[in-house]
């Protein structure tokens, strides 16, 4: 039984180690303060504190419990392999490799210590130049994501969605909500090119499409950003999408256009045109709020001297499905030659590798600054 104790012995260290990085005794002690704020008289006297200070009760206590549930998870099935009985083995060895699995991610998790990586996200996907092709491969992201969603549990709700002429889609915008959506997602901005024979060329030519990501926290409330109604255009039309008698005879879907930005954010899925409004507001809120975030970001690379230019043309990641088959992330080098599965949803790997990255880069960048400090 020692191939058993031995890696739980591991995991129950590593687990250890884990939960003082995400500072689980420090949470702990947070709860135990909001909860005494709540027993003040004057607590509900504002409901929206209120109400954020119990969803951020919630949200903690779920994740105290998930921890601690884990950790008694590994001890329990450390005794029983410490009792050293064979019939106990073909019960454990699936426990262990489950538990494996289980500390790999919560170890991913912790990467994820960015201010809004814990933040639900919004995604967007625009065709770029290509026509046909383009639009295609839009639409096959747009499937890509939508399955690595459902298999990671994550619920999504498209807010707009314009359909190509012939095949495909022009542009799409859905929100991902779940625990972690938006730090796992940072990984996916940036272009994604694809090479194939294209299936709307008779002549059967290479083809290469390039596809657009974009994504921003849906914060939502959180966002602390005044926008003058009068530097708006707001549009109304009739909604191309599903929704009901309503939505299908009245100009319920809204366009708002920021005129000094040019930012244009559209909402056609709820079923009302103030509901359509006040979604895109919020959306043009977090687009605003993600602006000027990287604005304040690139200023303070600047003056390190580091390039963080990101154009459109710099691909992050290439499909190949011919000559051969690969999909390859050009700043971490990951590659999975299983393209079939990638664009099924398998992207946790490229998730994976990006954060490593991400880690390993921050903390050379630390490093080299203490180097300049001495």
């Amino acid at each position: 039984m020692d191939n058993l104790v031995v890696p739980l012995e591991g995991m129950k260290t590593q687990l250890a180690e884990l939960m003082t990085q995400v500072d689980i005794s420090g949470k702990s002690r947070r709860v135990e303060l909001l909860e005494a704020q709540t027993a003040d008289p004057e607590f509900w006297s504002n409901p929206e504190t209120a109400q954020r200070t119990m969803q951020e009760i919630s949200r903690l206590k779920a994740e105290l419990e998930h921890w601690r549930s884990v950790a008694a998870h590994i001890d329990d099935t450390l005794e029983l392999a410490q009792l050293n009985d064979e019939s106990l083995y073909a019960e454990l060895v699936p426990e262990v490799t489950s538990l494996k699995e289980t500390v790999e991610r919560m170890a991913l998790q912790t990467m994820l210590n960015g201010e809004y990586d814990g933040e639900n996200s919004i995604l967007g996907i625009h065709a770029g130049a290509g026509g046909t092709d383009s639009q295609d491969w839009a639409a096959m992201l747009e499937r890509m994501y939508l399955r690595w969603a459902e298999q990671n549990g994550y619920k999504v709700e498209i807010i707009e969605r314009s359909e190509g002429e012939e095949a495909g889609i022009k542009s799409v915008t859905m929100s991902i909500k779940g625990d972690y959506a938006y730090g796992y997602l940072q990984s996916e901005q940036g272009v994604h090119r694809l090479v194939r024979i294209s299936p709307f060329d008779a002549a059967r030519r290479r083809h290469t499409s390039f596809t657009k990501v974009e994504l921003w926290p849906d914060i939502q409330a959180n966002i602390e950003i005044e926008i003058n109604e009068k530097e708006l255009k707001i549009e109304t039309y009739r909604s191309s999408g599903a929704g009901g008698q309503n939505v299908q005879k009245n100009d319920t879907a809204v366009r708002l256009t920021h005129i000094p930005t040019g930012l244009v954010v559209s909402c056609q899925n709820q079923r009302s045109q103030t509901q359509n409004r006040e979604r895109a507001m919020q959306i043009l809120k977090a687009r605003l709020f993600e602006m000027e975030r990287k604005k304040r970001d690139q200023q303070l690379a600047a003056l390190k001297g580091e390039n963080v230019n990101a154009k459109w043309g710099n691909q992050i990641r290439s499909y190949v499905l011919h000559p051969y088959h690969i999909v390859k992330d050009h700043r971490t080098n990951y590659e999975d030659a299983n393209t079939d599965a990638v664009l099924d949803g398998r992207l946790n790997g490229f998730m994976e590798a990006y954060l490593r990255a991400k880690v390993s880069q921050s903390f050379a960048t630390a490093e080299a600054e203490l180097n300049l400090e001495v």
